[in-house]
């Protein structure tokens, strides 16, 4: 994998005591099938003379599905296990250090937990940056979460690869990615889980319906608004559906009557029915009782 192609969605990240009996291949496979597209080796618990051989295993499944492979800490581990690169931390060794020892075609990703920490992974020439912790995690002890706003502010300014790190599971998921992450790091949730394949499926499916959504979007942007009557009034929109329409005027959830061009449309076509330029929508709130 050359550096000038890298790029991933899903990455997981190896965590043994999530999967206590289970074998660290097996369970990385199936991570691989679901839809992960970079796999981590990390371990700290282990001494690092003592690595290779799982390293070289997961060297050898990750070639077998065109899968970069990183190795977590060790930049000498990386080179002895070809891997693809090395993830570092705050603590570790600087980026610079590691890419004269790496040479220019491994990839370096490090961890960071601030945008400060950010912008100096950028000038120093990373490749990715993992964002976080997002939530409390025990693969972090004490380590405080960086929240939603660190995500937010990445989203703003962070032009390389970055992932989202930390408590990311399927129930959060949709947040981390409404706060704008469109790459995603997930540990116990994926390896812990007793079918890490439909956990991957499920995560990598809703980061491509995302990506889907924001390219839908942009096209909408660039075609420019549309003028229709809303209520009597003339208006201009980028919506496209009468769906999209109702939910960004927040009434989505209201009990509300919605007629296009004269025509009552109920609530279950809102999502199928066209906005065209010169429609007249009419959305009228109204409440039971007697």
């Amino acid at each position: 994998m050359s550096r000038a192609a890298f790029d991933f969605r899903l990455y997981a990240i190896t965590a043994e005591s999530c999967h206590p009996g289970r074998d660290l291949i097996e369970v990385m496979e199936a991570a691989i099938r679901g839809g992960a597209d970079i796999v981590q080796l990390r371990d700290k618990e282990t001494p690092p003379e003592r690595l290779l051989g799982k390293a070289r295993a997961l060297r050898e499944l990750t070639r077998r599905y065109g899968v970069p492979f990183i190795v977590n800490d060790y930049p000498e581990l990386a080179l002895e296990a070809e891997a693809d690169g090395v993830h570092l931390g705050q603590e570790d060794m600087p980026i610079a250090e590691a890419r004269r020892l790496l040479g220019e075609d491994k990839i370096i990703g490090i961890s960071t937990h601030s945008i400060e920490q950010a912008r100096e992974a950028v000038r120093a020439g990373a490749d990715y940056i993992g964002v976080g912790p997002v939530y409390p995690t025990p693969t972090k002890p004490g380590r405080p979460a960086a929240g939603l706003e660190y995500v937010r502010l990445a989203a703003a300014e962070i032009a390389i690869p970055w992932v989202a790190i930390g408590g990311i599971t399927l129930d959060n998921a949709n947040e981390v990615l409404d706060a704008g992450a469109r790459r995603l790091c997930a540990v116990s949730a994926i390896v812990g889980s007793p079918d890490p394949e439909a956990v991957s499926r499920e995560l990598k499916a809703r980061i491509t319906a995302r990506e889907a959504g924001q390219a839908a979007d942009a096209a909408r942007a660039a075609e420019g608004p549309i003028r229709l009557r809303l209520n009597g009034r003339d208006t201009e929109t980028t919506a496209r559906t009468l769906g999209e329409l109702i939910e960004r005027h927040g009434l989505k959830d209201r009990r509300i009557v919605a007629e296009v061009d004269g025509e009552i449309v109920t609530r279950s076509e809102w999502s199928r029915t066209p906005l065209k330029a010169g429609a007249a929508v009419e959305l009228v709130h109204f409440r039971g009782g007697g």
